[in-house]
């Protein structure tokens, strides 16, 4: 059977696994996605993507990628008989969590630290949680501030709803 030229990409959903942890199964092999319900960037379903590909799907320029695999962000990636990048399945996934902490303001070298350590395997569990539950803290101090704001926007919004009403509405007569 020939292989098809064509890289087939699907949105999938990451199924929740026991313990907290999540897993899918691609291809008879089990990843470990370390990921939230569902996923943004298309994954990949067979074969590989280009450097190229993975730039267009996840929003971030190929030299951004290029940057992160020399900071150990991300694994290096596999090389094709013309010894251009090719990224699997783990690697998608693997960004997409990537990209989810550092939208919610973790440092780059909070990330790289928490690559390291996943890297290093299960032993490394504790640490990683820690990180995690750290973040989260901060994430929460942050929506909480944030939401401080919104109130303060909702009051002044009611403020000059409350006068506009009032500079519309007809004049009152005066008791006399």
């Amino acid at each position: 059977m020939e292989k098809p030229s064509a890289i087939k990409i699907e949105n999938r959903v990451c199924s929740a696994g026991g313990g907290g942890r999540r897993y899918a199964t691609t291809h008879k092999f089990l990843l470990d996605l370390e990921c939230t319900r569902t996923f943004s960037i298309p994954s990949v379903t067979y074969n590989a993507i280009s450097i190229g590909q993975l730039a267009r799907h996840s929003g971030l320029s190929t030299h951004t990628l290029r940057f992160y695999e020399a900071e150990g962000i991300l694994h290096a990636a596999g090389r094709n008989a013309s010894g251009h990048r090719e990224y699997r399945s783990n690697d998608v996934l693997w960004l997409e969590f990537v990209l989810r902490l550092k939208h919610t303001g973790m440092p780059l070298a909070e990330i790289k630290r928490y690559a390291t350590l996943r890297a290093e395997g299960d032993a490394t569990l504790d640490a990683r949680l820690a990180m995690l539950k750290l973040h989260r803290q901060r994430l929460a101090n942050k929506i909480e501030e944030l939401s401080t704001y919104a109130s303060a926007l909702d009051e002044k919004m009611h403020l000059y709803e409350t006068m506009l009403a009032q500079a519309s509405a007809p004049p009152t007569k005066a008791n006399p």
